[in-house]
C-alpha cells in the first residue's frame, strides 16, 4: 500500500501531519501553543493544565454529567499546578488538560499513558464529559479533557505542561484481523518469534533468561520524588532493585510490587501501521502487564534505522504471589492501519527515547 493509497482511503490512525491540520482547523483546541515535540508520529501528547483536585474516589461521569460535576462532588481540595505540585502515592487526582476537542462526526480519540509514565507506575486515564469508558473520546466529541492520576509506587512532581498521556485519533474500523496480521507478518516480520501465535493479536511473551545478567528491576518502596519533567536526574539505585538472572527462568511476583521486565520477542511496527499492547487474557494469571500500550509507526523497524526493539513490560501482581516463567505469554500486540505515513517515524526524531531498547527503565533514571 503506497502513501497515496492511504491518503485516499481516509480511514485509519491519523499521522502527525493530519493532527497538525486538525489543530489548525479547530478540531483540537490547545490552551497554549504546542511544545516542539508534542505531536508524535501517530499521537498527540496531552498536557496538564493549571488546576487539579485531590478526590476521594475514581469515577466515570456517565451520560448527562460533566467531569467537573463529579469532581466537585468528590473533591477534597484544589491544587495549583503552576508552580509544581507533589502527587502522593495511593491518592487519586483529577487534573485539567490543556487540549480540548471539537471532533468531526467520523473521528474519535483514544488515550493511553505515555511510555515514560507507565514505567514509573503512575496510573493515569483520560476522561471526557459524559464518558461511560475511560480513555475514550467518542466520534464527534466536543468538550474538555481531564486526566485521572494515581501514583502507585513513587510520589511524583508534576506541573502545568507535564505530559503523562497521549491520544490517537481514528477514523473507521481499521484494526487488522488475525488473518490480515499473519499476512502482514509474512511480508514484514512484526516479531522475532519463529512461529508467532495470532489470537486476537500477535502474542508477546516475557524474557526471564536475562539481559547481561539481569531479568528486570523491582521498584523500591519509600523513595524520594520522581520529577516527571526531569530526564536523567534520578539515580537508578535510589529507586530500583536489579533482579539477577539465576538460571531458573522464573520470577515470583510479590503482591503489590512493581516490576520492569522485557519481552522475549523483538518488535517492529511498519511505517504504514501503528500498534498497541493489550492484555493477553485475565484468566491466565493474577497480574497486569503494560500500562502504556502505544507503539508508533517505525518502532523497531528497519525503515527508521531499527532492527527490532523489545517491548518493555510494566508488571504488577494483584492479590496473590504469581509465578512467571520464561517465554510465558503476557500480552498481545494489535495492529491498525495508518491513514497516512508520517513524515518522521519513531526512531528518526529527537523524541524517540526507546527505539533500540532491550531491558530499559524510563528516561528519568541514570546509572552512576
Amino acid at each position: 500500500m503506497t502513501p497515496a493509497d492511504l491518503t485516499r482511503t481516509g480511514d485509519g490512525i491519523l499521522p502527525a501531519e493530519t493532527i497538525a491540520d486538525l489543530t489548525r482547523d479547530g478540531a483540537i483546541r490547545p490552551a497554549s501553543p504546542y511544545a516542539p515535540d508534542q505531536i508524535q508520529p501517530a499521537s498527540l501528547d496531552l498536557r496538564l493544565g493549571r488546576r487539579a483536585w485531590r478526590v476521594r474516589t475514581s469515577f466515570l461521569p456517565g451520560a448527562g454529567r460533566s467531569v467537573m460535576d463529579c469532581a466537585s462532588r468528590y473533591a477534597l481540595h484544589e491544587i495549583d499546578l503552576t508552580p509544581g505540585a507533589v502527587l502522593e502515592t495511593g491518592c487519586v487526582y483529577i487534573a485539567e488538560l490543556q487540549e480540548a476537542l471539537a471532533l468531526p462526526a467520523d473521528l474519535s480519540g483514544s488515550a493511553n499513558p505515555k511510555s515514560s509514565t507507565g514505567r514509573i507506575d503512575v496510573f493515569t486515564r483520560v476522561i471526557a464529559d459524559k464518558a461511560e469508558a475511560f480513555d475514550q473520546a467518542g466520534a464527534g466529541y466536543h468538550g474538555p479533557l481531564y486526566a485521572e492520576i494515581s501514583p502507585r509506587t513513587f510520589p511524583v512532581l508534576v506541573r502545568t505542561g507535564s505530559r503523562l498521556s497521549q491520544m490517537r485519533f481514528r477514523r473507521g474500523e481499521v484494526r487488522l484481523t488475525d488473518a490480515e496480521l499473519a499476512a502482514l507478518h509474512a511480508r514484514t516480520p512484526l516479531v522475532s518469534a519463529a512461529a508467532p501465535s495470532f489470537l486476537g493479536g500477535i502474542s508477546v511473551s516475557v524474557d526471564l533468561a536475562g539481559f547481561d545478567g539481569l531479568i528486570g528491576y523491582r521498584a523500591k518502596r519509600h523513595t524520594g520524588l520522581v520529577d516527571v519533567d526531569a530526564p536523567g536526574r534520578h539515580r537508578t539505585a535510589d529507586f530500583w532493585e536489579p533482579l539477577a538472572a539465576d538460571g531458573s527462568g522464573t520470577l515470583i511476583l510479590d503482591p503489590g510490587q512493581f516490576y520492569i521486565l522485557a519481552s522475549k520477542e523483538a518488535v517492529q511496527v511498519p511505517p504504514d501501521h501503528a500498534a498497541e499492547m493489550v492484555p493477553f487474557d485475565p484468566l491466565v494469571g493474577e497480574f497486569r502487564v503494560h500500562y502504556a500500550g502505544f507503539f508508533d509507526p517505525g518502532f523497531g523497524a528497519a525503515a527508521a534505522g531499527g532492527t527490532g526493539a523489545r517491548a518493555v513490560l510494566e508488571v504488577r501482581s494483584r492479590d496473590v504471589p504469581f509465578l512467571l516463567e520464561d517465554g510465558q505469554i503476557v500480552g498481545r500486540l494489535v495492529y491498525e492501519r495508518m491513514a497516512g505515513i508520517p513524515a518522521t517515524l519513531y526512531g528518526a526524531g529527537a523524541g524517540s527515547n526507546y527505539q533500540a531498547q532491550g531491558l530499559k527503565l524510563s528516561k528519568h533514571f541514570r546509572d552512576d
